[in-house]
């Protein structure tokens, strides 16, 4: 782990590392690197408590699934260190975030630069859509709005246990449209789990476009005070308000913290292509060429060479 002061180093090499991959393989997660790196940054760098990570730099192949004849199975969970009572755990909500929670990892040295080159790769573990074999992923959250409820399950029995650390989960604002969520936080509530804490990229922006053209979702701050949760709104690329948010009151209650961020922070060339940016893929070798040269320069690095 870097110290705090290069916080904002790791998001910036979080951001070039999707960069390059998308530039390279013509196509990727560019905007979700652009709302969430700070967010990620913050978390592994500052944030959890984790311990070192158990398994190796580089990641193995897929292994298969747990069954009586694959008694060697395991998470990608090792990656966070640990799941030891004193360390924090972490969930990674929207599994198609799974580039940039990769690129993270490598910033703060969890895994080897070399994984990311078995992204969506046959065989390899490094999933493109993050499943529970993949690097620092415990569980299969691709289903939009299950992952509140799934940390949520696992603080309640870490509370029962009396173990100290932190559950934490990473959401997508997409998730407040599922009902599931709001569940969750009812029930954390109602059972006093407050070692429960959320950081949400709220980029107002989904699979199917703009938020407001799929479903309108109101005052969402709102709606998580009222259904149990305490709650801030901070400015997503933000380090020092995230720090901030830590100390809100919430003794018996989760923690959510909605951090409103730009879809195409620090690469304004994507707004061309707003509101379709949840996977970008190039119309055209003139269009890859344009975006290599501007997000490189936004970014402070040379143009990824693609031709080799």
């Amino acid at each position: 782990m870097r110290n705090r002061n290069d916080t904002a180093e790791v998001a910036l090499g979080i951001r070039r590392r999707v960069f390059e991959h998308t530039i390279r393989n013509n196509g990727g997660y560019l905007s979700q690197a652009c709302s969430s790196a700070e967010q990620l940054a913050w978390l592994y760098n500052e944030a959890l408590n984790l311990g070192a990570p158990t398994l190796p730099m580089i990641p193995k192949p897929f292994a298969g699934v747990p069954s009586a004849t694959n008694p060697d199975y395991h998470t990608g969970a090792g990656y966070n260190g640990p799941a030891e009572p004193q360390y924090d755990r972490l969930f990674i909500a929207p599994a198609h975030y799974a580039l940039v929670a990769y690129a993270a990892l490598i910033e703060v040295g969890r895994m080897a630069p070399e994984g990311l080159e078995m992204f969506n790769k046959d065989g390899s573990s490094v999933e493109m859509i993050g499943a529970e074999h993949s690097p620092g992923m415990e569980v299969h959250n691709g289903t939009l709005g299950i992952g509140l409820s799934t940390a949520a399950g696992l603080a309640w029995g870490r509370k029962k246990r009396g173990d100290t650390g932190r559950t934490w989960v990473f959401m997508s604002d997409g998730e407040v449209q599922e009902g599931q969520t709001w569940e969750a936080v009812q029930a954390a509530r109602f059972h006093g789990i407050d070692q429960l804490y959320a950081i949400m990229d709220v980029n107002d922006q989904q699979c199917d476009g703009a938020m407001s053209s799929v479903m309108e979702v109101g005052d969402i701050r709102r709606k998580f005070i009222e259904f149990g949760a305490a709650c801030v709104d901070i400015d997503g690329h933000d380090l020092s308000a995230m720090r901030d948010a830590l100390s809100e009151p919430h003794e018996g209650r989760p923690l959510v913290i909605l951090a409103h961020t730009s879809p195409f922070h620090a690469m304004p060339i994507l707004e061309e292509r707003f509101p379709r940016l949840h996977y970008l893929r190039f119309k055209s070798e003139d269009e890859r060429a344009r975006f290599n040269v501007s997000i490189a320069e936004d970014l402070g690095v040379a143009p990824v060479d693609y031709t080799h």
